[in-house]
């Protein structure tokens, strides 16, 4: 963060204050509280940051935003603290003349992110949301990390609600949006698909008039945006020959897909160090959007080869002589279609094996929805699949019924032993789940790793 005026501060506010300092930093926890900084009292799930403040300015804070006063502790009193800190940001955000790609969806918003940051960073110094920190607390301090050297930022917004993307899209005023596909994640709290796509959209309401939208042409739900937006709409696809931006002649090989590019009557080859087509999709996008920045063929092409998954999001690794695909960040039965896709693809010199856990907030459409990835994996037909978790359970039955050999468990132990009793040299694994599941302490307990 580059220094600002104090008085800027309060003024974004609304308020006044009666001296003058620079503000060399805006922090929400002591425990990494820089001297010279605005300290922000955010009440959390488990704490009120309110109980902090003496300690803030004992530790060098030259001001606090409060929802209270604070007995001989300088403060500026708002009404909601993280209200405060979007405001603050959005006016640190504003100061920059840069390049703002937002970027939401339903599912592989991170991984998109990614991508789009990789093809930026090729011609402009990129800021980009570390891991996820893609909601109201994390989104205004990776804007807060703008500095005059940057160029362009590629922002993540989640969401599990209704006006939490507005607040977000207001905070960030995005040059381009992107919105991957609508699927079915908070359709406990959003209630519909249609719901998820009303919330999506929020991202347009922090943009100007004719500033573009990115989107999936091979979605049902988004493809009929570009008809019915004024603002202008860049579609990217696989399936659908419409797309402006269309991923063809799809091929993949040792974790490794190529396939081409074509727009405007222009072929592109590229070479991807991922697997799997909604991976060709994420990275069909970040292509669109580096030709909208006017970024040439070439070097967006070479940007992909430099890729590398996450170590929870579909890594490809070798233990105990298999070949072990790690998922485990989060699931739902769009990113459960595509990971059992990569499984289907994958070469192996052994049999093919699934472990599957809950996918977490589905609401009243949890049974059926499970039920419906056992119907997905009884198309892949792998050697065995594990289930672990209550919900999970429909997957097992359905997959079960339709002829796959199946252990179901809610003992996380359990399965472990039994999967370790059955998995072999030359297997090819699969662990997929929602993050809440801890998917990864059966890979944990079976390689010691």
């Amino acid at each position: 963060m580059e220094k600002i005026m104090l008085s800027e501060i309060a003024s974004a506010l609304g308020k006044t204050v009666d001296s003058d300092t620079e503000i060399s930093d805006v922090c929400t926890d002591t425990r990494n509280l820089t001297e010279g900084c605005l300290f922000i009292a955010i009440k959390g799930e488990r704490f009120d940051a309110h109980d902090f403040v003496p300690k803030a300015v004992e530790q060098g804070a030259v001001m606090c935003v409060t929802e209270r006063e604070i007995p001989e502790c300088p403060c500026i009193v708002v009404n909601d603290c993280r209200k405060a800190f979007l405001q603050i940001a959005h006016y640190y955000r504003m100061k920059f003349d840069i390049k703002l790609i937002g970027v939401t969806g339903s599912v592989g918003k991170t991984t998109t992110k990614e991508m789009i940051s990789l093809v930026m960073s090729k011609k402009y110094n990129t800021l980009k949301t570390q891991g996820n920190l893609n909601n109201e607390i994390g989104l205004p301090k990776t804007l807060l990390n703008l500095d005059s050297k940057c160029e362009s930022a590629v922002i993540e917004m989640g969401m599990s609600h209704f006006g939490e993307i507005h607040r977000l899209t207001c905070t960030a005023s995005p040059d381009i949006a992107v919105i991957t596909n609508i699927g079915f994640s908070h359709i406990e709290n959003l209630k519909s698909q249609e719901g998820i796509l009303k919330a999506k959209l929020e991202i347009l309401d922090g943009m100007k008039e004719n500033s573009p939208l990115v989107t999936n042409a091979d979605d049902k739900l988004l493809c009929t945006l570009k008809a019915k937006l004024e603002r202008p709409v860049y579609t990217f696809g696989i399936n659908n020959p419409d797309a402006d931006y269309r991923a063809v002649n799809i091929t993949e090989n040792n974790g490794v897909t190529e396939f081409d590019v074509v727009y405007n009557d222009k072929s592109v080859h590229v070479m991807l160090t991922a697997v799997g087509k909604h991976n060709v999709l994420n990275a069909v996008t970040a292509f669109a959007v580096g030709k909208i920045c006017g970024i040439d063929d070439n070097t967006i092409a070479s940007a992909f080869s430099e890729f590398v998954p996450d170590s929870l999001r579909q890594n490809i690794s070798q233990k105990k002589g298999q070949t072990v695909i790690t998922d485990c960040y989060n699931a739902s039965p769009d990113s459960m279609k595509a990971s059992l896709g990569v499984l289907a693809n994958m070469k192996t010199a052994g049999r093919k094996i699934a472990v599957l856990g809950d996918m977490l907030e589905l609401g009243e459409m949890s049974e059926k929805l499970h039920s419906k990835v056992g119907e997905m994996v009884a198309e892949v037909r792998p050697d065995m699949l594990f289930c672990y978790g209550e919900q999970s359970a429909y997957i097992a039955d359905k997959a079960e019924k339709s002829g796959v050999k199946t252990y179901h468990s809610n003992d996380k132990t359990k399965l472990a032993e039994a999967f370790a009793g059955y998995v072999k040299e030359g297997d090819t694994v699969l662990f997929k789940a929602s993050r809440g599941m801890k998917l990864e302490e059966i890979i944990t307990k079976v390689y010691g790793e």
